[in-house]
């Protein structure tokens, strides 16, 4: 070996080794994050009835007048997603037939337990329609007024019919991400909100990622989405603790109105 090859060896083991004990050290003095949604002692079960968490992310049993009942997790997510993920979900259902599925994904110490749904709502059969989708927010009173920044995905899916048709359905599926002190309705704002904590604090953010899901009869959507709102905005006060800065509230007039 040259003196030249020798010494581009050493200068690419000295990098490689430095590059690795900065790692190292980062590792050491990095914290996790609080999550900005309640976590509690439940038990979480597989769709087999198996035990498959003695923690989870809070959801209440009852909003406005709709009951719910836990949804077991999926054997895939299990297998899929980390083991310290954390995970909370409820279908809930009225009396007069309105229905809605609560789900939130909490990540501990790996950040692959958030994934985008765009990924998995066509594996499920619902075709998202891009032109009546994105970002928007939602009005939460408690414990202050401020705007809720999430994404609304529209979609469409096709379910068979006796008589052997097709029926058309539509979904609204709602989602943001949720950490301690941080709200956002994009992914993308969300993984560089984890980078810069990461970098500027050695915070890891336990982001949590929610998701409500409705769906209805064509025609229906915005019906469907104002009665979703409602929803958001009794729930949400009751199992996230991040809230959003104070929103511009115009001041009733004189006559009140």
């Amino acid at each position: 070996m040259s003196f030249r090859s020798a010494k581009i060896l050493m200068t690419v083991l000295l990098l490689v080794g430095g590059a690795s004990g900065f790692l190292t050290w980062w590792r050491t003095i990095q914290k996790l994050g609080q999550p900005g949604v309640k976590v509690v002692a439940q038990p979480i079960y597989d769709e087999k009835g198996n035990l498959a968490a003695t923690n989870g992310a809070f959801l209440p049993e009852r909003v406005l007048d709709c009951s719910s009942e836990p949804v077991e997790l999926t054997s895939v997510e299990l297998d899929w997603l980390p083991k310290d993920t954390t995970y909370g979900r409820r279908h809930y259902q009225s009396q007069d037939g309105f229905e809605m599925l609560v789900s939130v994904v909490l990540m501990g110490t790996d950040r692959t337990s958030i994934h985008k749904p765009q990924y998995c709502l066509p594996g499920q059969g619902w075709n998202i329609n891009s032109s009546e989708s994105g970002v928007t927010s939602v009005r939460i009173e408690r414990p202050h007024t401020y705007d809720l920044p999430v994404m609304k995905l529209m979609t469409t899916a096709y379910r068979d019919k006796p008589d052997g048709q097709k029926a058309v359905v539509r979904g609204i599926y709602i989602y943001w991400f949720v950490a301690d002190g941080e709200l956002t309705g994009d992914h993308l704002q969300r993984m560089w909100w984890m980078a810069r904590d990461l970098v500027c604090t050695g915070t890891l953010q336990r982001w949590a990622y929610v998701g409500c899901f409705s769906a209805c009869l064509p025609g229906q959507e915005d019906a469907t989405f104002e009665r979703m709102k409602q929803f958001m905005a009794a729930a949400v006060p009751e199992f996230q603790l991040a809230v959003g800065p104070a929103a511009m509230v115009a001041p009733l007039s004189a006559s009140g109105r």
